[in-house]
């Protein structure tokens, strides 16, 4: 079966990409870096000839709130258009648990805008809803830190490794499609500033984590259940300990 992986050479694109093609399909890693840009429509028409299953798993450059709500609103439609004019059967799609949560977030609005054109598109999907990736807890350490500070939220926090990610998606892409929102996350439930704190101290960093309930996340503020799954999700096979143990092995 051929399956065109959008995103394709990204931290889960080139991750899918890697399990599908061991299971034997015909898979296409595309990207901008290949010639196949969803913005500009270049590439798409012969990238998707003869696929089953598309994968979309681009993301924005900027994250700055009109541009990251243009891109996904550009890229979606050209993308669905290209797909009906190809005669696809699934198109898959990687969104984020609670984007209809934080209103005051834009990228999750962008993500919100992405959803709502898959689902008024008229081709069968499945939306993966995924929590974020213990890849990217360093970053929202970062984001939160002033000094040897880093101020954060004590709402719940489900990070996922981005091995489980791409494994998900993997499967659920050869799945019938569910027209309906499949959730994703890791096995580890704990308030915000607990997993941040383990992280920073398994990572030998100094820095204080301070419980905030004040503090934003990229913008919106976090109460309790914003970013966990409220009802049915699968739960990776990844923990916190057992990703950091294997991150410290790989450097």
């Amino acid at each position: 079966m051929k399956i065109v992986v959008i995103g394709g050479t990204g931290l889960i694109g080139s991750r899918t990409t890697a399990i599908l093609r061991q299971g034997g399909h015909d898979v296409v890693a595309a990207s901008p870096k290949n010639g196949v840009n969803t913005i500009t429509g270049e590439g798409l028409k012969q990238a998707l000839a003869g696929a089953a299953v598309v994968i979309d798993l681009a993301n924005s450059p900027s994250f700055e709130n009109k541009a990251v709500l243009e891109f996904f609103e550009t890229s979606g439609r050209n993308l669905l258009a290209a797909e009906k004019q190809a005669g696809v059967k699934h198109h898959v799609a990687l969104s984020i648990v609670g984007t209809d949560r934080t209103p005051e977030n834009g990228y999750f609005r962008a993500k919100v805008a992405q959803e709502k054109l898959i689902e008024a598109a008229g081709i069968p999907y499945t939306i993966i809803r995924a929590t974020q990736f213990m890849e990217f807890v360093g970053a929202i350490a970062d984001a939160g830190a002033v000094g040897n500070t880093v101020r954060l939220s004590p709402g719940l926090f489900q990070p996922i490794a981005a091995e489980d990610v791409s494994a998900f998606v993997a499967n659920i892409a050869l799945e019938p499609p569910r027209n309906g929102i499949v959730e994703i996350a890791g096995p580890d439930r704990a308030p915000f500033n607990d997993i941040v704190a383990r992280y920073l101290k398994a990572k030998g960093d100094p820095r204080e984590v301070v419980r905030d309930p004040d503090a934003l996340y990229w913008g919106g503020r976090v109460e309790e259940y914003s970013l966990v799954p409220l009802g049915e999700a699968r739960i990776g096979r990844i923990d916190l300990n057992e990703w950091l143990r294997r991150s410290r092995s790989a450097a």
